[in-house]
């Protein structure tokens, strides 16, 4: 079901040498182009708002991303290739429409985008904007600032840690609110943002949450039997597995690019996605007593995102990057749908110098 648009925003289908997909766009043809990258279980649409409030003189451009909305759905995520095949079609977009440099901007799955951009093509960037990223080791599975994982084979990562019945409620298209656990109504109320917070366009943003591209080779991928705790490690297709530690063990590459762009870190204070503890974290769940067979905080501990994030940067800045870091209280895992004007103050004025 296509996901209505609102006023002023642009819809076009573009094929580039990587991909066919739908792309939105708004501001004057000749404005400076500002990339958004969407989320994990969401598309494009979730930009437009942020989109449509960019100064005048900007151009505003946010696809869908391979395996999310309307991309061609036979298009795949090699996941061992981290998430490179999203940085590719990233820097294939630019070329198809002729654009050299950007500002771009990604959110939760496209700030995990960034940082594989920023490694294979850092000449494309004129800033980064990284929203309530992913940590810049994976997702999941590691246990120190420094990314050391809990196991080997990078158990409790990837497609086989998430909920197999609200990746099913997903495909069905289910659009009601009776399980608190997999209905993506509620998960997306209750995670996506900081309750009781419900955006005006609930019902486009659920729409743009249930398309994405559901199964063993889309959301959330396969996955493989371990004989360590949870019991599955990473496979090797979808977006789940593309985020896994296991396939992004190249940090240290970051500190050596050329140019390093600046980076403007914002998160939301009360992020339950992305945090120290996150509640979709399998360390995090143990703890809990959620998933049975815990082996204790000395061997999977929560995977300390936002503190590895902060300790890359910090790194980078070293390495004679710069970043600032901006935190929205009050706010989950999407601040510039929350509090749109103190998110927009601080992305204006940071791509506006």
């Amino acid at each position: 079901m296509p996901v209505p648009t609102l006023t002023g925003i642009h819809t076009e289908t573009v094929v580039t040498p990587r991909i066919r997909t739908r792309l939105l766009s708004c501001g004057a043809a000749n404005g400076v182009p500002v990339l958004f990258l969407h989320g994990n279980a969401s598309s494009a649409t979730y930009w437009e708002a942020t989109m449509l409030a960019l100064p005048t003189g900007f151009r505003a451009l946010a696809p869908d991303q391979r395996a999310y909305g309307d991309a061609d759905p036979a298009a795949k995520i090699d996941a061992t290739r981290g998430m490179a095949d999203l940085s590719d079609d990233a820097a294939a977009l630019l070329d198809h429409l002729g654009i050299t440099q950007a500002h771009i901007v990604g959110h939760s799955l496209g700030g995990s985008v960034i940082w594989q951009m920023l490694m294979d093509h850092p000449t494309r960037f004129l800033t980064a904007t990284l929203v309530c990223p992913g940590s810049p080791y994976g997702y999941g599975g590691t246990k120190d600032l420094d990314g050391t994982p809990c196991y080997d084979d990078f158990a409790g990562s990837g497609g086989g840690v998430v909920n197999a019945v609200f990746a099913g409620r997903m495909k069905d298209g289910d659009r009601s609110s009776d399980n608190p656990q997999s209905s993506p109504r509620i998960v997306m109320n209750q995670f996506y943002w900081k309750p009781p917070f419900v955006p005006p366009r609930e019902e486009d943003l659920l729409s743009s949450l249930l398309s994405a591209h559901v199964g063993a080779e889309d959301y959330p991928g396969d996955f493989v039997a371990s004989p360590n705790w949870p019991n599955v490690a990473p496979g090797t297709s979808g977006p789940s597995n593309g985020l896994s530690p296991k396939y992004n063990r190249h940090v240290e590459r970051l500190y050596t690019i050329s140019p390093k762009p600046s980076v403007l870190w914002v998160r939301g204070s009360h992020d339950q996605i992305i945090s120290d503890t996150s509640l979709f974290d399998i360390g995090t769940l143990g703890a809990l007593g959620v998933v049975p067979g815990y082996p204790g905080a000395a061997i999977y501990p929560s995977q300390p995102m936002v503190g590895q994030t902060r300790a890359v940067l910090e790194k980078y800045t070293a390495a004679g990057g710069q970043y600032q870091e901006v935190v929205i209280d009050e706010t989950g895992h999407t601040p510039y749908i929350e509090k749109p004007d103190e998110f927009n103050r601080a992305f204006h004025a940071f791509i506006g110098g």
